[in-house]
């Protein structure tokens, strides 16, 4: 971090890994076809397909097997795979039916959220500007429940899923490569049982179509690039420039929702949308704050 030339490489690795995520949804629209369930399926076993080499190639098959040896990770491991399965199922679902605004809205709320989580679970202390983000967002969350909103529900369960997934996994003992390796690999009997019941049920789309065939053969690429791109930001980058370009993913997915899927932003979502925009302002405006103080100090 002392050399300009690594911030620069590290601002690159960032902004390409949350470009990535923030554009998912045109790979999702791509196939579209596809049942979600076959969808994530196929992320998971062509994510084991990439992953297992890549660990041993970068020499981190030791560190991989300890893990698995350990009984109380591997169950830690175990409820986040599954969390992590439910959050990827839901985000594809929505993205399906059209519903990417209430998508993003769950990744804004998500840093809100887990500041929210880490008070009622974890007994950490809220300064100002986080109490008035939290009660931000929440005022935003109120707006959209009493107009009844219809996507309130994917935007909550996809946060609080991918908000629990990240508690168990600040919690596990595990770097972010070796667990995201073990959970697909625990994913996979599960994922390729599904995809053995859809080929008898004549459900499959995977080799019915050449082009299609290779986008599904694509979705591991798609799970593990950005996860690649994200390890070599982190360790490159301050967690301040992180938590700053986490807002680019859903910012791009919002964007394309207005755009190009043209999804409706009515009255109701708009001021549900800019509460939690607020929310996020005062968030990371006392963050900063917060931290030039403590240098100053």
């Amino acid at each position: 971090m002392a050399h300009a030339p690594e911030s620069r490489r590290g601002l690159i690795h960032g902004a390409a890994a949350y470009g990535l995520w923030g554009l998912l949804p045109l790979y999702f629209h791509l196939i579209d076809r596809v049942d979600a369930g076959e969808i994530v399926a196929q992320r998971v076993l062509w994510s084991v397909v990439l992953l297992v080499p890549i660990v041993l190639l970068l020499g981190r098959g030791a560190k991989l097997w300890a893990v698995i040896r350990t009984p109380r990770t591997m169950a830690m491991l175990a409820a986040s795979a599954l969390l992590i399965a439910a959050n990827w199922l839901l985000y594809v679902w929505a993205v399906l039916h059209h519903q990417v605004l209430a998508a993003s809205m769950a990744y804004f709320l998500n840093p809100l959220l887990n500041i929210a989580m880490g008070v009622a679970l974890l007994g950490e202390r809220l300064t100002r500007a986080q109490a008035a983000a939290v009660l931000l967002a929440g005022a935003g969350v109120a707006v959209l429940a009493v107009g009844a909103g219809g996507g309130l529900w994917i935007s909550l369960t996809i946060a609080l899923s991918f908000a629990f997934y990240g508690l168990i996994r600040k919690l596990a003992p595990v770097e972010a490569f070796e667990g995201l390796t073990v959970e697909t690999l625990l994913l996979a009997p599960i994922a390729g049982g599904y995809l053995i019941w859809l080929a008898g049920h004549d459900g499959l789309s995977f080799g019915r179509e050449a082009g299609l065939t290779v986008l599904l053969m694509l979705a591991g690429a798609v799970t593990t690039v950005p996860l690649l791109l994200f390890a070599a930001a982190a360790r490159e980058l301050r967690l301040a420039t992180l938590g700053l370009l986490q807002f680019l993913a859903p910012s791009l997915q919002f964007l394309l929702a207005i755009t190009l899927f043209g999804e409706r932003l009515d009255a109701q979502k708009l001021l549900s949308f800019g509460l939690i925009w607020a929310g996020l302002a005062v968030y990371v405006g006392g963050s900063l704050l917060g931290r030039r103080t403590r240098a100053a100090a």
